[in-house]
């Protein structure tokens, strides 16, 4: 199959929305975090929230919470995308932020969505110009924010 710039190899494409709601984040720097959904028929990356809240437990929260149809409509525990803005210190250097594109695909999850984040994943990354880190994070433990401070200080 052949993909464009902003279709992933699942057949997922990603809306203009995402990239404009990036580059509000980027530029305007009022924009704290965003979260991207692919919509319930399983066709297009969505935004389905941008906050200027910076209380990072909010933002975690609305991931662990994220729910996902699977193909027959059940709704269960789901995946999400999300670009955050991390504010950090260094040592001895001041303050510095990253914006971190995080991939929530809970091993617990059902299959079906499980399978189109990850397969989807790849085509927002490619939209979203600018990204400084990308974390993967699978369980709870992987999106507290001291873990996510530890690998966006880190470089990774």
């Amino acid at each position: 199959m052949l993909t464009t710039p902003l279709q992933a190899q699942s057949g997922v494409s990603v809306a203009p929305e995402c990239i404009q709601a990036f580059n509000e984040l980027k530029l305007g720097k009022e924009i704290k975090w965003i979260i991207y959904k692919i919509s319930d028929d399983w066709k297009e990356i969505v935004v389905e929230e941008s906050s200027k809240e910076a209380d990072f437990g909010v933002f975690r929260q609305k991931l662990l919470d994220a729910k996902s149809k699977d193909r027959k409509g059940k709704e269960g525990i789901g995946g999400r995308y999300a670009v955050y803005d991390v504010e950090y210190d260094t040592d001895g250097e001041g303050k510095r932020s990253k914006i971190t594109f995080i991939s929530w695909v809970p091993d617990d999850a059902p299959q079906y969505p499980r399978m189109m984040y990850s397969s989807s994943k790849e085509a927002i990354k490619r939209a979203l110009n600018g990204l400084a880190a990308d974390i993967q994070a699978n369980d709870a433990d992987d999106i507290e924010h001291d873990t996510i401070i530890q690998k966006v200080s880190r470089g990774r």
